[in-house]
């Protein structure tokens, strides 16, 4: 075989760098993706090392709709020197048939890597076990692992160090929560969630977290149905919309969800520098007021830059090869 073909799954030295949820990597590693992120956000894009991914192409299979994680991507690769194909199920192969696996080991012979954005989180698993290329989780049903890399960088550039802080939830326990419940494991910090009973976070992700902090870890869950009890006293307040994407729209989930608006009264509730987060895009007055958005707690658009960031600290992991976070950027600015 050619030196320049790509090489089947398992014949390379190292393992195949997928990023399918963040409970995938141990927070030392997840620290230097962080790291990476916040010195390639600070430092000036003329200062990175020449087109460390100059020669690469990233695919962006977006199956749901997407601002945020498209857009963020795309730029995050050509901020870094690469190249960006964005393909959809209506111009694809996989519409008219053709298997996941086949695509998997089709697209690994085209691509350097690829982002799903899907609401059937095991095509993710299936697409990932069959390519040989990195697979990235740009949002499912179950998890939105890259949306917590921004959020975790931009709580810390307001108000330090996560670790042993308190932060709360309110509304569904959705794929956002899931995630969030896993980042308080690796990252040390407490996490309450007020959700209605039936709309609590998958029992998987809960179990997860029991064992993680049984074998040690510092996170600490605590369910709630009470938002007042959950807010109270914390650095932080998050939520979600009340309809995410694998959710029915038809669904009555306002009755159930209105005593979990985030409003300034429930605000008022939080640490005095407390923040607001939300990983847009928001429905004002449904799960979140204009003033809550608007007022002094809000980092919502903060944390909509830090997903280009974010990004461009894990595409540097990704397909940066094994010193990936030494010549990002040039001996000068490190």
């Amino acid at each position: 075989m050619s030196a320049a073909l790509k090489r089947p799954a398992g014949l390379d030295a190292a393992p195949t760098r997928h990023f399918l949820e963040l409970r995938d990597l141990d927070t030392a590693l997840l620290r230097r993706i962080l790291a990476a992120a916040h010195r390639l956000k600070t430092v000036p894009r003329d200062r990175y090392a020449p087109k460390p991914l100059a020669g690469l192409t990233l695919g962006l299979m977006l199956e749901k709709p997407s601002t945020r994680t498209r857009v963020s991507f795309e730029v995050a690769m050509r901020q870094l020197g690469g190249e960006v194909v964005v393909l959809s199920p209506r111009d694809m192969q996989l519409g008219r048939g053709e298997t996941l696996p086949d695509t998997a080991r089709v697209l690994s012979r085209f691509l350097d890597a690829i982002v799903l954005r899907t609401d059937n989180h095991a095509k993710l698993a299936e697409l990932a076990a069959h390519a040989s290329i990195p697979v990235i989780n740009g949002l499912t049903e179950r998890s939105h692992p890259v949306q917590l890399l921004a959020d975790i960088m931009t709580f810390e550039e307001l108000r330090g160090p996560i670790a042993g802080r308190t932060l709360a939830w309110c509304g569904d326990g959705n794929n956002v929560a899931a995630s969030w419940i896993e980042a308080a494991m690796r990252f040390g910090f407490t996490l309450r969630l007020a959700t209605p009973p039936d709309m609590a976070p998958r029992q998987e992700v809960l179990d997860w977290a029991a064992r993680e902090q049984a074998a040690g870890s510092a996170g600490r869950i605590a369910l709630l149905s009470d938002p007042q009890a959950a807010v109270r006293g914390a650095d932080c307040v998050i939520t979600d919309t009340w309809t995410s994407m694998a959710d029915d729209p038809a669904e009555d989930r306002a009755s159930r969800l209105e005593a979990f608006r985030v409003d300034e009264a429930l605000m008022a509730l939080a640490a005095e520098n407390a923040l607001f987060m939300h990983c847009l895009p928001a429905h004002r007055g449904e799960e979140v007021t204009d003033g809550v958005i608007e007022g002094k707690w809000s980092a919502v658009f903060d944390e909509a830059e830090n997903r280009l960031h974010a990004q461009k600290g894990l595409l540097a992991w990704a397909l940066g090869g094994e010193s990936w976070d030494g010549p990002v950027l040039d001996r000068e600015t490190r």
